[in-house]
């Protein structure tokens, strides 16, 4: 009688207890929703137990909502369970042609690209850009190599010629956070700008430098010298079949980093660029300008195949890619993720193709696809909509899982909470992981879009809501 009345007890306390959770979640929600920087908003929020996937709270869990970047735990989680963690991309040095006896190669060397968003990258050791470079001169010389009667191409086949995604603003593109994706990306297809501010409000803005350097594309700076205190309000606009790249908006004047971030129109020819500069250097002579494969179709070249591996070089395996993806928010690994599950999945690499075999994935385990409405695999297109329901169901799909541990320890830690953050215009999501105080592990999604006023602001009004999982 007496374990009868304790187990009545606990299981009554229990019972209290989630009650109590999931009455201050409504009055944390509802204080939220009536706040007057949401007073045009549309909010949702989705907690469910991560172990057992038992719905704890939900309002307004199936509205679909702009996502920002927690679109990437969706891109994150699909890639685990289709590629595994320990999947990695293969970028192959290739020639064709012959070698004379004096070292002649009469035949192009060509880089031919699988899609790897690592390559060049500096987050990595072995991945940074003069690591890669020794790699291919190292394989070149070994090869007898030394004059090359052709010229360096970097081969972008295995992707389709869609670079962008669908649903993408303008503005974004010349950004490092808008570069597009490619089967041969080089540096995370990004290079820095450094600037220098004017005297006055209003001044002009002048450039100083790129790095690396950018000999091939000339700059146009439309920028002004902004207030103090307006931070970094620039630009950069992509080449539309040229090589001028304009730089617009306002720098402000008391910005202590000096640099931006633009992307590469074409990062195939940059890492053929790159290699063919550093071989000249290196005294190996290289007759023709490096090419991507995507300029030489366009001009009807006729390429022999390079059939002969020189090397092959292999990227950091999935959950490491992974972690920078959630900790950097970097959309492009995001983008070449999907792109890769398209590929996996039977299809040609397109992100269109990529989002449909998302969707067939989801769609056995449960996952309505009109409830994951999407455009990309990052969440920078402002049309991407998905339900805080969908989103915290795949969450606790991942909890358990093997690599679970990996995928856990990418998500980034704000308000002492494990959960990726999501922010595009008047946009702000968060979705992850936390393990209250009596013990239970909870998933959570949460979502206000086109709030009003300072990020800042509504930023800590849902850390308030969240909180309460720190409380029970």
């Amino acid at each position: 009688m007496k374990k009868l009345l304790l187990l009545s007890f606990c299981c009554l306390a229990g019972f209290v207890n989630a009650q109590t959770l999931q009455n201050k979640l409504d009055y944390a929600f509802t204080k939220l929703q009536q706040d007057s920087q949401c007073r045009y908003s549309s909010l949702s929020l989705t907690v469910l137990d991560a172990k057992t996937g038992e719905p704890i709270f939900s309002a307004n869990g199936d509205q679909g909502l702009a996502t920002g970047s927690t679109m990437k735990v969706i891109t994150s989680i699909t890639a685990f369970n289709i590629l595994g963690k320990d999947y990695q991309f293969t970028t192959d040095l290739n020639y064709s042609g012959t070698i004379d006896a004096d070292g002649t190669l009469n035949g192009n060397i060509v880089i031919r690209g699988g899609g790897d968003p690592t390559l060049g990258s500096w987050r990595y050791e072995a991945t940074k850009e003069h690591a890669i470079l020794a790699l291919w001169v190292d394989a070149i010389r070994k090869a007898g190599i030394k004059h090359i009667n052709g010229r360096i191409i970097g081969d972008v086949s295995l992707f389709d010629t869609q670079a962008i995604p669908d649903g993408w603003i303008w503005q974004d593109l010349g950004t490092y956070y808008g570069a597009g994706t490619s089967a041969l990306c080089w540096r995370e297809n990004q290079f820095d700008i450094f600037l220098h501010a004017g005297s006055t409000q209003g001044s002009p803005v002048t450039m100083a430098k790129t790095v690396p350097a950018m000999p091939y594309l000339d700059f146009k700076t439309e920028l002004t010298t902004g207030a103090p205190g307006t931070g970094d309000q620039s630009y950069s606009y992509l080449p539309l079949n040229g090589n001028t790249m304009y730089l617009r908006g306002t720098f402000g004047i008391d910005r202590i980093k000096t640099n931006i971030s633009a992307a590469v129109p074409d990062p195939a020819f940059d890492a053929a660029y790159r290699l063919t500069d550093t071989l000249k250097r290196l005294g190996i002579d290289v007759t023709s300008d490096a090419l991507s494969s995507t300029t030489a179709s366009e001009k009807k070249m006729v390429l022999a195949p390079a059939d002969k591996l020189l090397v092959s070089y292999y990227s950091p395996k999935l959950s490491q890619i992974i972690y920078w993806l959630n900790q950097k928010s970097v959309n492009l690994y995001a983008e070449q993720l999907l792109k890769t599950i398209a590929i996996a999945s039977g299809r040609k690499a397109s992100t269109n193709n990529g989002i449909l075999a998302m969707h067939d994935f989801w769609k056995p385990r449960g996952i309505d696809s009109h409830s994951m409405n999407i455009y990309d695999g990052c969440g920078l297109s402002p049309e991407d909509r998905v339900t805080t329901s969908t989103l915290a169901r795949i969450l606790q799909s991942a909890h358990g899982a093997s690599w679970y541990p990996e995928f856990y320890e990418s998500l980034p830690l704000y308000n002492n909470m494990k959960m990726k953050s999501g922010s595009i215009s008047s946009v702000l999501c968060y979705a992850g992981f936390h393990t209250t105080p009596s013990g239970r592990e909870v998933c959570f999604s949460i979502m206000v879009n086109n709030y009003s006023g300072k990020s800042a602001s509504i930023r800590q009004k849902i850390f308030d809501v969240l909180d309460v999982l720190k409380e029970h």
